[in-house]
């Protein structure tokens, strides 16, 4: 055997050992960045009471604004009296003067109406979502609100008044005729405040808010009207398609009356009385624009 001393090979293991940690370091530092550049894109947390939170999913439910996402579900559970279902909002930074006094939540769901109108057709695959109407720039900021149940009304002025009837047939979007022309809209249904009869909320249109007095009369011109005998054969009168399937309110007006104020409240009859139709005023409306 050789006498020469048997050459050993060199490990950098100080080398090596950097090598490794340079990928997991790196992924580390992109994470970094993006969670902080996420950051600072969330504005501020709201929480939002509605009756039903069905559909809604975190992560998944979108907040908008006039078409744009300005927020995100994150968040869902039941209130401590288990009345509601509070949500949970993260709103994006851009958004944050939605939380505000006066600013109102409603969730949009799919529904087609009997008068034609149909809404929130773009949720049927997506799932419900949540709009917002905010409140006046001047308010203040707000981070609790109560989710209102159906959408607020979009019609701009207008005369809100209450027609109250022991029993109405109609539903919320059934229409109110004056003449024939429909003139406004119910709103909404509720029990009146003694709770023996229900209060039917009604916008005019504002060019014919004119046309309700103080004196107005209200009937009910839902469903069919049947009326005949054995000899004169059978007559069946309805107001219009749209009436039948939702129901409907009509109106009479008396001459030398002063215009209703908002909040008046009125009755609603089963039928009109003959001298109501014999009314004749001439009241002046809005031109249409």
């Amino acid at each position: 055997m050789s006498g020469d001393a048997i050459p050993k090979a060199r490990v950098r293991r100080r080398r090596l050992f950097r090598l490794i940690w340079v990928v997991p370091v790196t992924a580390l530092a992109i994470a970094a960045y993006l969670v902080f550049h996420r950051m600072q894109d969330y504005g501020p947390e709201i929480t939002v009471a509605f009756t039903d939170g069905g559909g809604l999913r975190v992560g998944q439910t979108p907040v908008r604004y006039r078409g744009v996402q300005v927020g995100e579900v994150t968040g869902v559970r039941l209130s401590k009296d288990e009345k509601k279902a509070l949500v949970r909002i993260q709103l994006i930074r851009s958004a944050e003067g939605l939380a505000r006094e006066g600013s109102r939540f409603w969730i949009v769901r799919p529904h087609v109406g009997f008068g034609g109108q149909v809404t929130g057709l773009g949720t049927v695959l997506s799932g419900p979502e949540i709009d917002v109407l905010p409140g006046k720039p001047e308010a203040k900021a707000e981070f609790d609100f109560t989710g209102l149940e159906n959408p607020p009304s979009t019609i701009e002025g207008g005369l809100r008044i209450i027609v109250r009837a022991a029993r109405p047939k109609m539903r919320a979007d059934a229409p109110v005729y004056y003449r024939g022309v429909e003139v406004g809209t119910v709103q909404k249904l509720d029990l009146a405040p003694n709770s023996l009869s229900a209060d039917i909320y009604v916008v005019i249109y504002p060019r014919f808010a004119a046309l309700v007095r103080e004196g107005s009369s209200f009937w009910d011109v839902s469903g069919l009207s049947i009326k005949g005998s054995v000899l004169k054969g059978v007559d069946v009168e309805f107001e219009s398609l749209r009436a039948f399937m939702t129901g409907g309110i009509e109106f009479a007006t008396p001459p030398g009356t002063a215009r209703a104020k908002p909040g008046t409240v009125f009755f609603l009859y089963d039928e009109p009385k003959k001298e109501w139709l014999a009314w004749a005023p001439k009241i002046p409306v809005t031109p249409e624009k």
